[in-house]
């Protein structure tokens, strides 16, 4: 029997998912986890000997569940897509193409921690990482503090630049192309690190007592953008999902003893979504990504589009 799915392409997922309501959604989801209410299952990976790898990662929210697989080659890019399906009667809905859609759900996440965890007259950004992810990663933490500047840097000063001049006609926010990281880094209140380095991309003494600091960049075992001396100067380190961090959060798994696991320090972000207070201090997040995100703006997507009356859809076998 053949039967019909709903297709969108990344433009479709750009306009249907805004920032400010991809926030509101994760706030949402890490309510729903910490209620039982929403399932998530760590990503796995699947390496060949040509250097392509196929990445999977799936979880559950409202009446949808489903998965995102991507392939990559260090050398040939990377392609993304989510399949929905709905929660009830297991039927496919939806087939999404999902680069926009992991940029501005991990941006989205950014968001939420940024705003229970960084002090409210934060008002200073600093991005480590002038690429895709940092776009939305800045983005997201403007859309939940006043911000009255920003400074970027990455390698290129071409990029940095270019990153500088667009982010401060989007934001309506001054956005400095500092020299050094260091220069970005000094006196900001809240610093996001969105790049694929494999060490530290910055100093412990950089960064100022009271900062929030976002690490987003690495998902991989063997990759950290923050030093060990940051984290445990740390009055508290959130993370996504410590199953999942403890496969694949590359800043913790290097920069954390055994014993640091174990300590009340270390939560979940849906511990503290509902009824957290400040504990004053430094303040990290650490970023994986979750399925159960991915599956949660793919629900988001499709309702918007059923509302508009969405025709755009693939036949399929079943």
């Amino acid at each position: 029997m053949v039967g019909m799915v709903k297709f969108f392409t990344e433009a479709d997922v750009r306009r249907l998912l805004p920032m400010d309501a991809a926030i509101g959604l994760m706030r949402r989801v890490f309510t729903a986890l910490a209620r039982g209410e929403a399932q998530n299952q760590p990503r796995r990976r699947l390496a060949l000997a040509s250097g392509s790898m196929l990445h999977a990662l799936a979880g559950a929210y409202g009446g949808y569940f489903g998965t995102k697989v991507y392939a990559t080659h260090p050398r040939h890019g990377a392609h993304f897509l989510v399949l929905l399906y709905e929660a009830a009667t297991a039927a496919p809905l939806a087939v999404l193409e999902a680069n926009h859609l992991g940029q501005i759900r991990t941006g989205a996440v950014t968001g939420l921690a940024t705003d229970l965890l960084a002090p409210e007259e934060a008002d200073t950004a600093a991005v480590i990482g002038s690429g895709f992810q940092a776009r939305s990663q800045l983005e997201a933490v403007a859309a939940v503090r006043k911000l009255s500047r920003a400074r970027v840097w990455s390698r290129s000063a071409e990029k940095r630049s270019r990153f500088a001049e667009e982010m401060s006609r989007r934001l309506g926010v001054p956005v400095e192309a500092a020299d050094t990281a260091e220069a970005a880094v000094r006196e900001a209140g809240i610093v996001v690190t969105a790049t694929y380095a494999k060490d530290p991309v910055i100093e412990e003494e950089w960064v100022r007592a009271d900062a929030h600091v976002n690490a987003v960049g690495s998902n991989q075992p063997a990759r950290r953008e923050l030093p060990a001396r940051l984290l445990k100067r740390a009055e508290v380190i959130v993370v996504d999902s410590i199953e999942q961090a403890r496969i694949e959060a590359g800043d913790l798994l290097l920069g954390l003893e055994e014993s640091d696991w174990n300590q009340p320090r270390l939560k979940e972000l849906q511990d503290i979504v509902e009824g957290w207070r400040l504990p004053g201090g430094l303040t990290v997040f650490k970023s994986t990504g979750l399925g159960v995100q991915d599956v949660a703006a793919a629900g988001y997507i499709y309702e918007r589009a059923i509302e508009e009356g969405w025709q755009r859809e693939l036949a399929i076998y079943s």
